[in-house]
């Protein structure tokens, strides 16, 4: 299968629900990409704030970034994979960012190398799920969509329970912000390595304080 151009079938979106769905074990209701210090500081404190933040991390931060990262992994191998990893971790702006990948990278490469019967091992998360995305034959962009809409679900889910938004908020920001997981995985086709960047400073200041925050639910 053209991992590019070629439709998605059931059993290709099935497989991708799967992986993105809250029960796939990969741990990702223990992270909160520093938005629980956002929330502490007050940054994020109602459904606009909430919006605002999560609209940036992905368009501006870590949602293009891991885009990138997963569609380079897709068609990477070898000591090459191994390179994109290495590079991968380096973008981490601080130790919870890169606690993040690690662990649920590691987590992913568990179970779904399992499941395929690989050897998927030693892989920060978006490297891992573009490395699986090949080796399942899944096509890349729709990969990358559920991925981000994943990311933008935990995000949400984060916000319901800290800031607090109430249950019919917190999906109307899911819905509201959906689209732009679509448009980042369209963009970051066309897109290499040298268009990395991330210009969501607030949210990376927020990962590294909230290292020492005092009271916190998440890991991060």
């Amino acid at each position: 299968m053209d991992g590019h151009t070629a439709m998605p079938t059931d059993a290709q979106i099935l497989t991708l629900t799967q992986w993105f769905s809250p029960g796939y074990p990969v741990g990702a209701y223990a992270y909160s990409h520093g938005l629980e210090w956002g929330i502490e500081a007050g940054d994020v404190r109602d459904f606009s704030t909430a919006k605002q933040w999560v609209a940036d991390v992905l368009s501006h931060g870590t949602g293009w970034n891991d885009a990138l990262f997963m569609s380079a992994a897709f068609e990477a191998d070898g000591d090459a994979l191994a390179e994109l990893d290495e590079e991968c971790r380096a973008f981490a702006p601080s130790r919870e960012r890169l606690k993040e990948a690690d662990l649920q990278g590691a987590a992913f490469c568990e179970i779904t190398g399992e499941l395929l019967g690989a050897r998927l091992k030693g892989l920060s998360y978006p490297v891992a799920v573009g490395r699986a995305a090949r080796l399942a034959d899944l096509p890349v962009q729709l990969t990358m969509q559920m991925y981000l809409q994943a990311f933008l679900a935990n995000l949400a889910a984060v916000a319901m329970r800290l800031v607090p938004l109430g249950q019919t908020d917190g999906q109307r920001l899911i819905r509201d912000l959906t689209p732009m997981c679509s448009e980042i995985a369209k963009k970051a086709m066309g897109a290499t390595l040298d268009d990395l960047s991330s210009t969501a400073f607030l949210a990376d200041i927020a990962s590294m304080k909230h290292e020492l925050q005092y009271s916190r639910i998440f890991r991060t």
